[in-house]
């Protein structure tokens, strides 16, 4: 009620205020009028206004007694029903101890019978247990007695017998593991030779090559007989321009309608015939004529080189490489080995290297490349001195090429011991690609004297009863006298034989030495 109070007296005063502001303003207004009817008025509106305000203010009591009234009423209602919840709640949970302490009394009661149960196996365990100790005293006692009659027996005490047994065991252990140690490589060996079979001949079925002729001349042929009287030129000297600008012989004989180029430098050659067909398409030779054309051909030539090498580094997939290498590459499409084109060849390995390497889990690329570069050497090993394997080497260092792909060259004729996969990868391959039937050709009688001298150097040697060359020349078999020759001098003697073949023979692709000795013995009955 206070605070009723203290609103009906703000009310109260706030009517007051305004009274006698209202008064105030009324006395400036009627200032000319009297005093007294200004204080008349005064009081009277201040009377009405404190009456104004005792009626509301009894007004505003009788309002808050209604409200406190009916606030009591709802606190009172509020009260019943949280008493009625907690009532409820409190049974509830009275209700929820009472189970569980109903299910604790029978858990222990579970667990005092468990107890009990395994109270009751365990004295049984433990009189078991006394049991067996029992018995292990007694077999053990026995045992001694046993071992003490069996040293008897024996004549070894027990440390002594257990030496011998572990001794044989041993030796019978080694046995067995040798055993098994051999066959395990018989059976790696079985393998490896039918796996290494696989992938050659996957590698060979995969790979095919054609193969040009090996020949130092070139013939052109001619429209008529009378060309050749204009190549000769007035006392010759059409055909000495034309042999001095190219570095090779011109042969004019009487075979009808051509002229033979003779030059063992194949780009030579190829440069004379161009420059010699284009002189008889055009029909004016003279010397500065043929000085024109030869300087021509030489332009055809020089990029015709180029298209090759960059065609077989597209054809073999190969890239990276120096453009002075691809140079060298393409100008091997006029070199030859034994009938064998020496570019096509050189694609070849590096395709069977590609595809053994694959086989084998191997850097793919990485053996293409070196079996494509593994002859670099032969584009210019006619005109620099040392073996094609050296100067492909120094190629290939001058040129930054790795160290794996310059032991690939140096290694691919045993020149230098195969250090890494890809460099035997290329040696097999090269192998395969040179002797293989059809890939190179040698004239009747070089081969007749190359298997002359097989026999020949095979029979040198003391003890050899016979030799046989067979395989084309591929594989030389000797038989040896077996009284004069033992199991273990056949070994040095293959050796020997292989190591003289490649010192003293020029070859393709490689040679098999096979020594056989044989031992009988024969008795006739009568």
């Amino acid at each position: 009620m206070d605070y009723l109070h203290f609103i009906f007296l703000g009310i109260l005063v706030l009517v007051i205020i305004i009274a006698v502001i209202l008064i105030i303003v009324l006395s400036k207004k009627a200032e000319n009028r009297g005093y007294e009817r200004r204080k008349t008025e005064a009081e009277a509106i201040f009377g009405s206004a404190e009456e104004e305000g005792k009626r509301m203010m009894a007004e505003a009591e009788k309002q808050g007694e209604a409200k406190k009234r009916e606030y009591l009423l709802a606190a009172k209602e509020e009260v019943h029903k949280c008493k009625l919840e907690l009532e409820k709640e409190i049974k509830d949970r009275r209700n929820e101890m009472q189970r569980s302490e109903n299910r604790l009394i029978q858990k222990e009661e579970s667990i005092d019978r468990k107890q009990a149960a395994l109270e009751e196996k365990d004295a049984v365990l433990n009189q078991k247990l006394e049991n067996a100790k029992a018995l292990e005293e007694k077999a053990k006692a026995e045992h001694e007695k046993q071992v003490a009659e069996s040293e008897r027996i024996s004549g070894f005490t027990r440390e002594e017998a257990k030496t011998y047994l572990l001794q044989a065991l041993q030796t019978e252990i080694t046995h067995e593991a040798a055993t098994k140690i051999r066959e395990n490589e018989e059976r790696i060996k079985q393998e490896s030779d039918r796996k290494a079979k696989e992938i050659l001949a996957t590698a060979i079925q995969k790979s095919a090559a054609s193969y040009v002729s090996d020949t130092t001349v070139s013939v052109v042929s001619l429209p008529n007989d009378d060309m050749k009287g204009r190549i000769i030129g007035r006392e010759g000297r059409n055909i000495r321009a034309l042999e001095t600008l190219t570095g090779i012989d011109l042969i004019i004989d009487d075979t009808p309608e051509a002229v033979i180029i003779s030059g063992f430098d194949p780009i030579r050659r190829e440069i004379a015939r161009i420059a010699l067909e284009k002189l008889i398409i055009d029909g004016r030779i003279h010397p500065a004529r043929i000085e024109e054309m030869v300087e021509k051909a030489k332009k055809e030539v020089e990029t015709t080189i180029k298209q090759a090498g960059e065609n077989a580094t597209y054809e073999v997939g190969v890239f990276g490489l120096h453009p002075e290498i691809v140079r060298l590459l393409g100008r091997m499409k006029y070199r030859t080995s034994y009938g064998q084109s020496v570019l096509v060849h050189s694609i070849e390995v590096a395709r069977l290297c590609g595809i053994m390497a694959a086989e084998l889990g191997l850097d793919v690329e990485q053996a293409k490349r070196a079996g494509l570069v593994h002859d670099i050497g032969k584009a210019i090993d006619f005109e620099m001195e040392g073996s094609h394997i050296t100067i492909g080497a120094d190629i290939a260092k001058k040129y930054n090429e790795s160290p794996e792909i310059i032991n690939a060259i140096m290694a691919h004729h045993g020149d230098e011991e195969a250090r890494t996969e890809i460099a035997v990868l290329v040696q097999a391959a090269d192998a395969i690609s040179a002797a293989r039937p059809g890939a190179r050709s040698e004239s009747l009688e070089s081969y007749i004297k190359r298997l002359e001298k097989l026999e020949e150097i095979s029979n040198s040697f003391n003890g050899v009863e016979s030799t046989y060359a067979v395989q084309a020349g591929r594989e030389i078999r000797i038989m040896v006298k077996p009284e004069v020759v033992s199991d273990d001098n056949m070994v040095i003697m293959a050796r020997e034989i292989a190591n003289r073949i490649e010192n003293e023979m020029e070859y393709p692709g490689q040679i098999k030495v096979t020594i056989m000795r044989e031992t009988r013995t024969v008795e006739y009955a009568k």
